[in-house]
């Protein structure tokens, strides 16, 4: 199995992430594109960010390190969510984007994402060649030509902050917003972005140390955000994961938000305005029958992609559609955005909410869940989950006795050693029965 992923190269900080491969990784990055003519008629430049963990201050240093030495100058932001940089990427006229996160992950993770001119991923083929040119000797550049390894002022985080207001039309004034950042990326340009397009702002989880990014809080543990919805008397809630391409929400009830209904919502607001490229959303086999069941009434046609944002954003790409992303809250947004963005989307939710006038509770109530459990069993070989004899034949087991009243889906993740168990039934209780019969079956067949 190579180096990168579905996002990049992404593992245990300074054991399989070292600060070693980043400088290599970037070299050869380097290398790759100039070899392409990415850097013909000019000097190469590059942007680098992180999210908050304390092995990212190693590891961006080891980056820039590699791309100077490369002869690529570097312009260093901080601590800025993935979406930022990939936003930087595309208006500094920069050749290269480079992200350190491993996003939702815990915190002793952590990766390594290149972004093309831009601010597209790199495609699988560079990120091929990339690993192939790993440690090759190489003329070094000496004297003039060295790269250069500039620190940004705030700068860039106030670029972002303003694109991210001005996709936008109405004042948020007069909204109470919760916002927890997760400790992460969005800690500061998250509530700045949301207090400049007018809310009242209520902030949890932006203290960041380094060692609590995702810590019990975010997006993948939204129970701080629901208590202080309700507590504060929000109007709505969003919650960001540790790089903040994920957005999850809460209703003024304090009931959650989550990606589905987000994207029901705004492909509904979309498609009243003549926004939504063919009426068109695109979402993962992940995503709930619901919100296909809501689409489908509303005129809106779904395309299915397999589970993961960059799967979403090639059929993106590829039709020209204007919105997709999953129910864990990746919201891609491509008149704004290149990639899932989570203040973008937190702002767009809260414009058609003073918009329409009405609650989110309401609007989110446009996608009628089917009782859906997700079961992720951890520790077991992803590769083998789809050749399996025995876990086949339990999936066709659980499908047949689900009829046509739900369904049964096994993903492996794309960056880690997991497995993911989804069943959508009539009723909660056979969901969590069939899921978690089916995750015993996992760990027994496919356990490292």
């Amino acid at each position: 199995m190579g180096l990168f992923g579905t996002d990049g190269v992404r593992g245990l900080a300074n054991r399989d992430v070292t600060a070693e491969l980043a400088l290599d990784l970037s070299v050869a990055a380097a290398h790759v594109l100039g070899s392409l003519g990415e850097f013909e008629g000019h000097r190469p430049r590059a942007v680098i960010g992180r999210d908050s963990r304390a092995s990212g201050e190693f590891l961006s240093a080891a980056v820039a390190a590699g791309l100077a030495s490369a002869g690529v100058d570097v312009v260093n932001v901080g601590v800025l969510p993935t979406p930022a940089v990939a936003f930087l990427t595309a208006t500094l006229d920069v050749d290269l984007g480079v992200m350190l996160s491993a996003s939702h992950n815990p915190m002793p993770d952590n990766g390594i994402k290149f972004l093309a001119r831009g601010g597209h991923k790199l495609d699988d083929e560079l990120e091929v060649a990339i690993e192939g040119r790993l440690r090759e000797d190489w003329e070094r550049p000496v004297g003039a030509a060295v790269g250069r390894i500039r620190m940004d002022n705030g700068q860039a985080g106030a670029d972002y902050v303003a694109h991210l207001v001005s996709t936008i039309d109405v004042s948020l004034a007069g909204l109470r917003i919760a916002v927890d950042c997760a400790n992460g990326a969005a800690s500061e340009v998250g509530p700045a972005a949301l207090r400049a397009a007018g809310a009242d702002v209520v902030v949890i989880n932006a203290s960041p140390d380094g060692r609590n990014i995702n810590e019990k809080c975010g997006s993948t543990h939204p129970e701080q955000l629901q208590a202080a919805v309700v507590a504060s008397g929000a109007d709505l809630g969003v919650a960001f994961d540790g790089d903040a391409d994920r957005c999850l929400a809460v209703d003024h009830t304090g009931a959650l938000v989550d990606g589905d209904q987000i994207l029901g919502t705004l492909a509904v607001a979309m498609r009243e305005r003549g926004t939504l490229t063919d009426d068109t959303l695109v979402v993962t086999v992940m995503s709930n029958l619901g919100l296909r069941l809501a689409m489908t009434a509303a005129g809106i046609r779904t395309i299915e992609t397999a589970v993961g944002d960059r799967y979403v954003l090639e059929e993106m790409r590829a039709g020209g559609y204007s919105l997709g992303g999953e129910q864990s809250g990746h919201v891609i947004l491509a008149q704004h955005a290149t990639t899932g963005d989570g203040v973008l989307t937190a702002l767009q939710l809260a414009a058609r909410v003073v918009g329409t006038g009405q609650k989110l509770e309401q609007l989110a109530s446009i996608v009628q869940r089917l009782p859906q459990t997700l079961v992720n069993v951890p520790r077991v070989d992803r590769a083998r989950a789809s050749t399996d004899e025995v876990l086949a034949d339990a999936v066709r087991a659980a499908t047949a006795e689900l009829g046509d009243t739900g369904r049964v889906l096994l993903r492996p993740s794309g960056t880690e050693p997991l497995v993911r168990v989804m069943v959508e039934a009539a009723s909660q209780d056979d969901a969590e029965r069939i899921a978690n019969g089916l995750a015993d079956v996992v760990r027994a067949r496919l356990a490292l």
